[in-house]
């Protein structure tokens, strides 16, 4: 099939979808697309089993003929970060930036090993042989939180402030860290990469590190640029070209892509949002990017639904997929709640901060993206399978579930869950 008449499918599903959404469930738009289009993969599965129906043999022929990784990684992942970090106030995430860090490096570290350890503990008990360095493989590639899934969420839940700025700093960051430690380990798994912790840190400071570094010097170029200029399309065009361009070269230097791109938008948003626009370019650029993020969104989730007509899915598979969800809070829980309980002697935080973080640290994109990736020489299949579960649940259980956890305003008194259609 040819990539546009593919593209051309994808945003027609995506389309009819969120229409079905809006008239029939009433949910938010990103859990409702993933809903209704694993929904619809499911029902396609069982009307070819079960009556004969082939429709599900070419609308999995449509998915395969998608790179998931590639889409998202090499193509999706810059432009939904940027637009991300474009709203993100960078005196509200310097007031935070301790949390932040610990969050997105150390968080992730040891979420790695907890989430590893536990599940090599746990698979001989179904039946599964796992190695170590396969269950740390899974422990990497599911511990960052997936800004994409996050941000979606989280920007219309009405959190207070503090406690937004640490979810949605952490998420940006820790993506880029997580995709690190993902390449780390698997080069490890596969002897072509460092053996020791050591050669493991310095690659993971060069890229995380360089990858800073290159945002700020591509977010300045663009930032003095956009202060020659009084033209929106110009200016919407330059900040196009800074996030495509700057994603490419940053990946093609061995820096950290996704860290580089939360930079520069970050200086974008702030300083060339303050200093270097008109309020008309501020709108158009607003709008431009708004609109980038929505659609990108739409396509990302429906794809992540109809990601399940080319797995295979076993039962023990997904009976392992089942058990690494209370795993997988447990080490979240444990990587965010030991932290933060060392710095309430410094500062305060709201009620509940941690069970929020725990639960509101949304997996998505980024892991079936990474867990796609994997070489034939790992337990490719039953990674998969167990990334896949994790994620499933985490968008549409956690995602619909998190304003429960949300301390109450102060005038309210008490907690508050939303219905969907008010997420």
């Amino acid at each position: 099939m040819h990539p546009f008449d593919t593209i051309v499918i994808l945003v027609t599903l995506t389309a009819l979808f969120a229409y079905l959404n809006y008239r029939l469930l009433g949910l938010p738009q990103k859990i409702g697309l993933m809903l209704i289009s694993l929904v619809a993969a499911v029902a396609l599965i069982l009307l070819d089993r079960l009556v004969g129906v082939p429709a599900s043999q070419w609308a999995t022929r449509l998915v395969a003929g998608v790179d998931f990784r590639m889409v998202l990684l090499d193509d999706m992942l810059g432009v939904l970060l940027f637009a991300g970090a474009l709203h993100v106030n960078l005196n509200d995430l310097s007031d935070r930036a301790l949390e932040v860090g610990i969050f997105a490096t150390l968080g992730v570290a040891a979420s790695t090993f907890l989430v590893g350890g536990a599940v090599y503990l746990v698979c001989p008990w179904l039946g599964l042989e796992l190695s170590f360095i396969h269950a740390l493989l899974f422990g990497a590639l599911i511990s960052p939180t997936d800004p994409i899934a996050v941000l979606s969420i989280f920007k219309k839940l009405g959190a207070p402030k503090a406690l937004e700025t640490k979810i949605t700093g952490e998420s940006l960051f820790n993506d880029g860290v997580g995709v690190v430690v993902f390449l780390a380990v698997l080069s490890v798994a596969t002897g072509q990469g460092p053996a020791s912790v050591g050669q493991v840190v310095r690659l993971l400071a060069t890229e995380v590190l360089g990858g800073i570094a290159f945002g700020l010097a591509a977010g300045y170029l663009a930032y003095r640029m956009l202060r020659r200029v009084n033209q929106y399309q110009v200016e919407v065009l330059i900040t196009l070209a800074l996030v495509m361009g700057g994603y490419r070269l940053a990946a093609y230097l061995h820096l950290s892509a996704p860290v580089a791109m939360v930079v520069a938008g970050l200086v974008i948003g702030n300083h060339g949002r303050r200093l270097a626009m008109s309020d008309q370019t501020r709108e158009h650029l607003d709008t431009f990017w708004e609109l980038i993020d929505e659609v990108l969104n739409a396509i990302l989730f429906v794809l992540i639904g109809l990601e399940v007509l080319v797995l295979s899915l076993r039962g023990s598979h997904l009976l392992a997929g089942v058990l690494a969800i209370p795993l997988t809070l447990g080490a979240r829980f444990i990587s965010v709640g030991l932290p933060l309980g060392l710095l309430k002697r410094w500062r305060e935080y709201a009620p509940r901060t941690v069970w929020v973080l725990t639960w509101g640290g949304l997996r998505g994109g980024i892991s079936v993206a990474l867990a796609l990736s994997l070489p034939a020489s790992a337990p490719r299949e039953l990674l998969i399978a167990m990334t896949y579960t994790v994620v499933v649940f985490s968008i549409l259980v956690q995602g619909l579930t998190v304003r429960c956890l949300l301390p109450p305003e102060p005038s309210e008194g008490r907690m508050k869950c939303l219905k969907p259609r008010e997420l």
